[in-house]
């Protein structure tokens, strides 16, 4: 049982860091596409849909890195309160930010899928220039927050079963205004 629930806990660990460095691979393509619009603009080229590529690579970016971001401590949390209050209160006010964070990750995991099958079965195509079957974009949306959904629940189990959550303190929190 120990060993499964370390198992677990490698291949969770694994996929948040597979995600953020994916978020990553994706801002670089963003760079690359901007590099290769710059040129065809210098060399008197057109290459028609790169604004559009980019915007899809951002939101891809966007959602790959929620996850990762979180285990880090990089999203905004408002301590003030939490650290005001003793460890009974604290881990209730963990469990409720949790259990509401979980709530609605899967909410909108479950939008996510309703959306990518209907532009998939309508054959959705973006409005811009690129002309790309829209699904295919909401795909990395949709991997990207079922990811971000998956870290919550474990945060939340954590904060349940163990009493405080696995994310790293930021430095900002360390340095109490200093």
């Amino acid at each position: 049982m120990i060993s499964a629930l370390r198992t677990l806990r490698t291949v969770l660990d694994r996929l948040y860091l597979v995600s953020g460095v994916i978020a990553a691979l994706f801002l670089i393509a963003i760079l690359t596409l901007i590099v290769l619009q710059m040129l065809a603009r210098w060399t008197g080229e057109v290459f028609p849909g790169a604004p559009d590529y980019a915007g899809y690579c951002m939101a891809a970016a966007s959602f790959f890195a929620f996850a990762h971001a979180l285990n880090r401590g990089s999203h905004i949390r408002v301590s003030i309160l939490i650290n005001a209050v003793g460890p009974l209160g604290r881990r209730i006010l963990e469990l409720w930010c949790f259990a509401i964070g979980t709530a609605l990750g899967w909410y909108f995991t479950y939008y996510a899928v309703k959306t990518v099958y209907w532009s998939w079965k309508f054959n959705d195509i973006s409005q811009g220039q690129d002309a790309t079957p829209i699904w295919i974009p909401q795909m990395a949306m949709l991997i990207g927050i079922i990811i971000f959904a998956i870290a919550l629940t474990d945060h939340l189990i954590h904060v349940i079963f163990v009493g405080d959550h696995r994310i790293e303190s930021d430095t900002v929190e360390q340095s109490h205004g200093e």
